[in-house]
């Protein structure tokens, strides 16, 4: 299972993406505006998950390609 923590980082560093954004917040101007100082991490966080979720896939695949098939012995 050592060779799944490659596809749980970025998922892990996604959520703490977001959960950064959650704390910070946005701010509210007099004027009615919202400023969100820390917008980039929304997408950065969906980057994170995608490219973990599509690590995690491929290991999986290739892992029961590699599997040897001992019905043929």
């Amino acid at each position: 299972m050592k060779k799944y923590l490659l596809a749980t980082i970025p998922m892990m560093i996604g959520v703490l993406c977001l959960f950064i954004k959650g704390i910070i917040g946005d701010e509210l101007l007099p004027d009615g505006t919202i400023v969100e100082k820390n917008f980039f991490l929304i997408p950065l966080s969906y980057l994170f998950f995608i490219s973990g979720i599509l690590t995690f896939l491929f290991m999986a695949l290739f892992s029961t390609i590699k599997k040897p098939n001992i019905a043929k012995q």
